[in-house]
């Protein structure tokens, strides 16, 4: 009993004395000056406090903002530069501009569709197939001059496609084949063999194969339906490139490089980024069209290369307050830099409805009177006279300015009106374009 005393009271003496040391160390260090990163000299972070019934909670924590970055490189993406606000809104440089002399140019042929289950051109309605069938049986061994020709399985097309910057000898490409005559269909068809020419006369593919057909027709006595177009079809890798055209990339001393939407602001970002990756004014735009780009001596032997970093360049394309409408089918697109000045609108409609309804009068009962139509019209007019001033204020972002114009409870046709109204007024600061 005293030994088990005698333990407890010298475990209860050191815990005294742990407590002494811990209650020292923290009154020495409480009388130290405080260090350049002691908590004590950080402004306050401004909480926000709920009504709570057990006290405040914090319900945001403020974060110092980041120091401002130097322009860096990050994965295979430049950052930074004069290159506006890199954003959500920036776009790759690759995705801007084309290089001028890399460009796709446009072949077209003349050709002959076969193996049409009648859904062919007629002969006698289309001079240029008979012609075309008559000159191609001939260049086979078959003399068909002075034969009357009844068929209904061929068809004159033409034949389009796209060749691609740098293609070389063998090279496939799509072909697009268009039905010229009064042929119904192209399904089950297959094209002969169809040189494709360029602007300067020249072939540089040569197509054949089945003609992929997404449309179709079919009918009976008195009706008949049609699904998309089918007297259009695709060949995939239906052509075969022949002639390369000659473009030496690696020999230029300089490049120019086109924008796709010019704009004297995204030129500039541009040139401005590239110099940033270079290190020196290597690049300056000519135009709001075109950005001139010098290659340095270090990239003469690969341009290539530098091309690739600078198709990887981030800047935010500047884009003009423009609105489109397209009145045929009423659609209205705004970009988000259209801004309005607070103005006042009524808009109504004057709509006279005209309605008959005739009604029958009879003659009384053994009256020699006869039966007869009376005509009855009814006339109402609508000048919507309840519709008053509405006023639209000055947005300061996209979404207010829709939320002001809907206010308005109008259609787009009308509001095509409006816009274009506000516009004349000079309170919309943008730019209409009627498609």
């Amino acid at each position: 009993m005293q030994r088990s005393l005698s333990i407890l009271i010298r475990n209860m003496l050191l815990a005294a004395g742990a407590a002494g040391v811990i209650l020292a160390a923290a009154q020495a260090r409480a009388a130290e000056p405080p260090s350049a990163t002691t908590p004590s000299q950080l402004p306050p972070a401004p909480f926000a406090y709920g009504s709570d019934p057990y006290g405040p909670r914090v319900s945001m924590i403020a974060t110092a903002a980041p120091l401002p970055q130097a322009p860096y490189w990050e994965g295979n993406e430049f950052q930074g530069g004069d290159a506006g606000d890199v954003g959500t809104t920036s776009a790759r440089v690759k995705d801007l501009i084309d290089i001028e002399g890399v460009r796709e140019n446009q072949l077209v042929g003349y050709g002959l569709v076969v193996g049409l289950n009648g859904t062919g051109d007629s002969l006698n309605a289309s001079p240029f197939t008979r012609q075309s069938l008559t000159a191609m049986l001939e260049r086979m061994g078959v003399n068909t001059r002075g034969a009357t020709l009844r068929t209904k399985n061929v068809a004159a097309v033409m034949v389009t496609a796209s060749l691609p910057p740098f293609s070389t000898q063998g090279t496939r490409i799509d072909i697009t084949v268009s039905a010229m005559g009064d042929a119904t269909s192209l399904q089950g068809g297959t094209l002969l063999v169809t040189p494709l020419l360029g602007a300067d006369g020249e072939v540089y593919a040569v197509g054949q194969g089945p003609v992929a057909v997404i449309g179709f027709q079919a009918e009976g006595n008195a009706a008949k339906i049609v699904r998309g177009v089918p007297t259009t079809g695709r060949i995939s890798n239906g052509a075969v490139v022949e002639r390369e055209i000659e473009f030496a990339l690696s020999g230029m001393s300089t490049v120019r490089l086109s924008l796709r939407n010019p704009d004297l602001t995204t030129a500039r970002r541009i040139a401005s980024a590239i110099n940033t990756l270079l290190g020196g004014a290597a690049s300056e735009p000519v135009d709001p069209a075109t950005v001139q780009l010098t290659i340095p001596p270090n990239y003469r032997s690969n341009i290539v290369r530098l091309l690739t970093e600078i198709e990887q360049l981030r800047v935010q394309p500047d884009v003009a307050a423009k609105i489109v409408i397209d009145e045929r089918s009423g659609i209205i697109v705004m970009g988000r830099e259209v801004r309005v000045a607070t103005v006042a609108v009524a808009q109504g409609n004057l709509t006279v409805t005209i309605s008959e309804e005739p009604i029958v009068s009879q003659p009384t009962e053994f009256s020699d009177g006869q039966t007869v139509v009376v005509p009855r019209t009814t006339v109402s007019v609508d000048d919507e006279s309840y519709r008053q001033l509405a006023v639209v204020k000055q947005g300061v972002t996209l979404q207010e300015l829709v939320d002001g114009l809907n206010a308005l409870g109008i259609g787009p046709r009308d509001l095509i009106g409006i816009l274009q109204a506000i516009k004349a007024a000079g309170a919309l600061q943008a730019e209409i374009e009627v498609m």
